[in-house]
């Protein structure tokens, strides 16, 4: 029962532009807030976008603000990671990741969500 699946990593120039999309399936069909998220080797997880269902609250990254856009496509069952002008700094396995309940109120944090994808990497040189 594969509920969150991203693709759209790539390998890309600094500068370039690229769109990170998240299938959401099954039980995951019911969050009220998503997020992406990104983990460099070596660093902590980190919060990239989080959009709230409830509110239409969008929050960001204070590296990606700015650059990065969060959207989502509910009549194609599909989150989306816009992120121009990618920079080295940006490197790192992608994550989607869905939550529903009091704990969406967390916001751009991990212990908002409770189901996450694999991850898609995506590569800056």
């Amino acid at each position: 029962d594969v509920q969150l699946v991203e693709s759209g990593g790539d390998s890309v120039q600094a500068g370039r532009s690229l769109r990170l999309s998240c299938a959401v399936s099954g039980y995951a069909l019911s969050a009220n807030c998503m997020g992406w998220f990104r983990q460099a080797p070596g660093k902590e997880r980190e919060g990239v976008a989080y959009f709230y269902e409830n509110t239409g609250s969008i929050l960001y990254g204070d590296s990606v603000r700015g650059r990065f856009t969060i959207s989502k496509d509910n009549a194609k069952l599909t989150l989306y990671l816009q992120m121009n002008t990618l920079s080295a700094d940006d490197t790192g396995m992608y994550y989607c990741a869905a939550g529903s309940g009091p704990a969406c109120e967390l916001g751009l944090d991990s212990r908002a969500f409770g189901i996450w994808g694999q991850g898609t990497q995506v590569t800056v040189s």
